[in-house]
């Protein structure tokens, strides 16, 4: 199993999408719990018409992004908190659920992680990835 993660931290929409295209990149899955933005064209809903243009689909996995306090966590550079809190989120049922179509998603066509953080070390995307998908091939594309 191969996964791309990709952050649109510090980018546009047209470099987003050029880096997805060079990948081979099919599928993005967002694993934001809210797929807000104040970058332009990174909220879901004209994210989503972006990628259809390109031809790339779009699902929203929202039971896989990070609670509020995970968030702060992250944004405060306390990584191990974060770890703790993102681990009580992926017990959670829908979690566990919506995990298991993530797989199922990657295994169907070359998909790629979304999250706002440029560097995936700092993100929960990296954990998710740590945690469900410890065996797969991760590759991280840089817009």
């Amino acid at each position: 199993m191969h996964i791309f993660t990709i952050g649109y931290e510090a980018t546009t929409v047209g470099d987003f999408l050029e880096a997805l295209r060079a990948a081979g990149v099919k599928q993005v899955i967002d694993v934001r719990a809210l797929p807000l933005s104040r970058r332009p064209g990174f909220s879901k809903s004209p994210l989503r018409q972006s990628l259809a243009e390109a031809g790339i689909g779009y699902v929203h996995l929202k039971a896989l992004g990070t609670p509020p306090a995970g968030r702060e966590a992250a944004r405060k550079g306390r990584h191990e908190e974060l770890e703790h809190i993102y681990a009580g989120q992926l017990e959670l049922p829908e979690a566990a659920a919506q995990g298991a179509q993530m797989l199922a998603l990657v295994e169907e066509q070359p998909s790629a992680l979304l999250c706002y953080e440029r560097e995936p070390s700092g993100c929960h995307r990296s954990l998710l990835l740590k945690w469900i998908a410890p065996a797969a091939k991760v590759t991280h594309l840089f817009a």
